[in-house]
């Protein structure tokens, strides 16, 4: 099996992470921060907008059981890229949209796909998601990784990323790993 990684900001890591956790072929998410200038920065680092960093998910997959594409799809539903730098009340560079390719075949390939879908009028005309490559990345500290399943009732959990993976319940049934 050949399996793939790819990055995703969609604003606040919590929320992308308690969504792609729940994808059929998805093996691995881990929460961290990529292309921006400062090695290794922490969370308070990142979140003073200073280090160039946005919050990610790094999804580790296996593209037999579930397709770049289709994760394309969840990655566009759950989040609103056509916001710069702001996701709901989550302001600041750090929240910004992007996907962050990991060699430039991905990067290719995810430049096409945001091109026919940005021609059939099924994303916003006003976009603003970053394409690149991964760069600089480092994981976040480990009480942000799986956050949501350790605390799903804790205020922002509870009314943000809830209905984040309700909506991807609902819309991605067929994705679903449970």
């Amino acid at each position: 099996m050949a399996v793939q990684s790819i990055t995703f900001g969609g604003g606040c890591f919590w929320c992308t992470e308690a969504v792609f956790v729940r994808v059929k072929g998805v093996m691995d998410v881990e929460s961290g921060y990529c292309n921006g200038h400062t090695l290794h920065p922490s969370y308070e680092q990142v979140c003073s907008g200073q280090t160039g960093h946005a919050e990610v998910v790094r999804l580790v997959f296996d593209p037999e059981v579930v397709g770049l594409g289709e994760l394309l799809q969840v990655f566009f539903s759950v989040h609103d890229p056509s916001t710069l730098n702001r996701q709901g009340n989550d302001v600041g560079t750090q929240y910004r949209s992007g996907i962050y390719a990991s060699d430039e075949g991905q990067l290719t390939e995810v430049k096409a796909w945001v091109a026919a879908h940005l021609a059939d009028g099924s994303l916003p005309r006003t976009l603003v998601t970053e394409l690149g490559l991964l760069q600089n990345y480092s994981p976040a500290e480990a009480y942000h990784q799986d956050y949501f399943e350790q605390h799903p009732g804790q205020g922002y959990c509870a009314m943000v990323v809830g209905p984040k993976v309700e909506k991807f319940r609902k819309t991605f049934a067929r994705l679903l790993s449970e």
